[in-house]
């Protein structure tokens, strides 16, 4: 899964970071079928994108949902939400 985002603002830069960091990408990788995880930062400056490894797309795609439903994931903080972040599903050739 790739999913490009970016500070609400360039002064939430240290709060997106960190949660990012600290709260988001632990807790995805806690979610069944998430392997790994690395975070790039775009040569604009202010995308960032992080790569996600999956070993079953359609578990990892059920296990997330579940998650959210159940609302047992930390809410986005300092995320730019509008336009919200992308994301893609991909699988490997």
């Amino acid at each position: 899964m790739i999913v490009h985002s970016r500070p609400a603002s360039p002064g939430d830069a240290d709060t997106y970071h960190r949660w990012y960091d600290d709260v988001h990408i632990p807790e995805l990788l806690a979610v069944d079928g998430f392997t790994g995880a690395r975070r790039l930062a775009a040569e604009d400056g202010e995308t960032f994108v992080t790569v996600y490894e999956v070993d079953d797309v359609d578990a990892a795609k059920a296990a997330l949902a579940e998650r959210r439903s159940a609302g047992s994931m930390t809410p986005p903080q300092a995320v730019q939400l509008d336009p919200p972040p992308t994301v893609q599903w991909c699988t490997e050739l």
